[in-house]
């Protein structure tokens, strides 16, 4: 084992820390869901602005019913009415109320509403039979947020309900980082992209497929080609993707076969790596480096390897660049269905599997490898066997990352 191998570990913080955030943008609030935001944001107002009703019913002094119930019921005035966008023209005074609606300003006086259920009303007259204690069915001014309060922190990633918070707050545009573009370049003799005939002795370049699928998923754009094993050709497309794009991902060629020519070519090209085979399976030969001040991901062919180089160093690098402060797989925690054990105590190995709720916990079953692609295609989450643990037995509680 070369000695300048790096642990998964290290390798993952050395690819963090070597790509910084892409510039931002000012965006619309209708196009920004799922973006990063790149700075924070503050409250501009208060929501809602004013007190208001929770729900239909009756505005009054908390004190004018307290001793309210079926058995003792208290008369009021009604004097005015107010419903949303149309404030009362009068106060609340002793022995008064007014009728409300939800989302209605409270009128001057009050100190609850009362819920329309637990009164009856006979033209102006209101006869409560149940109490309403100060603030009750008040919804106070900034009770959603408050002016000047932080909504969104720096490189989170914008959900529909905090595309809600941030309109509530008073804003219609966004400061958001820009989103990488990717060149994906597949090398292969035998590769052939699908929907093509498929010549014996050929596959389908289903690598290609899954990482385009996977971007699309984190709303990176990609554009890919497919390269024969010529040095010239994979040099030529190597130095115009970098040039037009934000970052590179190649796959295959990436080990240290007689034709595998793509780390020989990022050497002529002078780019800085960072790391070229890391300690980790499957997956070892991933590489990870800078040229012309871009991130370049080398990823192994076979479809394990490839997967895993991905989800694991590839695409936390990509949502670095995209600005994202938690730049990972969302993850939970499980429970083991069976022992595993490691192969190399000295690695992390990574294990694929389905998901079953159960009452207590999320059971994580381990794929049987029958089939790389199969194995791949059914799992919902991974585990690692961290580096320096032989084994974890079974019904042992840890921590799945989500592929679902």
């Amino acid at each position: 084992m070369p000695k300048e191998q790096l642990g998964y570990k290290d390798a993952l913080q050395a690819t963090l820390d070597t790509i910084g955030p892409l510039t931002s943008e000012i965006v619309s609030l209708d196009a920004c869901a799922d973006r990063i935001v790149s700075e924070d944001l503050c409250s501009k107002v208060c929501s809602p602005s004013i007190d208001s009703s929770m729900k239909d019913g009756y505005a009054v002094k908390s004190e004018d019913i307290q001793s309210a119930s079926p058995e003792n019921k208290i008369s009021l005035s009604v004097i005015d009415m107010a419903a949303a966008g149309i404030p009362a023209q009068k106060a609340v005074t002793g022995g008064t109320a007014i009728r409300i609606q939800t989302g209605a300003k409270i009128p001057d006086g009050a100190t609850a509403v009362l819920a329309e259920e637990f009164a009856t009303r006979t033209e102006d007259t209101l006869t409560v039979f149940n109490t309403a204690h100060a603030g009750r069915n008040i919804m106070r001014k900034g009770a959603d947020v408050g002016e000047g309060e932080r909504i969104a922190r720096k490189g989170s990633r914008l959900s529909p309900g905090m595309i809600g918070l941030i309109a509530a707050a008073g804003f219609s545009q966004v400061p958001v980082y820009c989103q990488p573009s990717l060149a994906i370049l597949a090398t292969g003799d035998e590769l052939v992209l699908p929907g093509n005939p498929l010549p014996a002795g050929k596959l389908y370049a289903s690598n290609l497929e899954m990482l385009k699928a996977w971007c699309q998923r984190y709303g990176i754009a990609t554009s890919f080609s497919i390269l024969i094993d010529q040095p010239d050709i994979i040099t030529k497309n190597i130095d115009a993707a970098i040039d037009t794009h934000d970052a590179l991902i190649t796959s295959g060629g990436a080990w240290s076969g007689d034709r595998d020519f793509v780390a020989e070519t990022l050497n002529r090209l002078g780019w800085k790596k960072v790391f070229h085979w890391i300690r980790m399976g499957p997956g070892k030969p991933v590489g990870f480096g800078m040229l012309k001040g871009k991130p370049v991901f080398l990823l192994p062919g076979g479809p394990p390897s490839n997967f895993t180089a991905f989800i694991q160093i590839a695409l936390p690098g990509l949502l670095k660049l995209s600005g994202d402060r938690r730049p990972a797989l969302p993850a939970m925690p499980v429970k083991l269905s069976q022992a595993l054990t490691c192969r190399h105590i000295d690695w992390t190995e990574f294990v694929y599997g389905t998901l079953h709720p159960t009452d207590a916990y999320t059971l994580f079953k381990p794929n049987k490898l029958t089939s790389r692609i199969k194995s791949i295609a059914s799992a919902q989450g991974v585990i690692a066997i961290p580096e320096g643990v032989k084994s974890i037995p079974a019904d042992a509680v840890v921590t799945a990352q989500l592929l679902i």
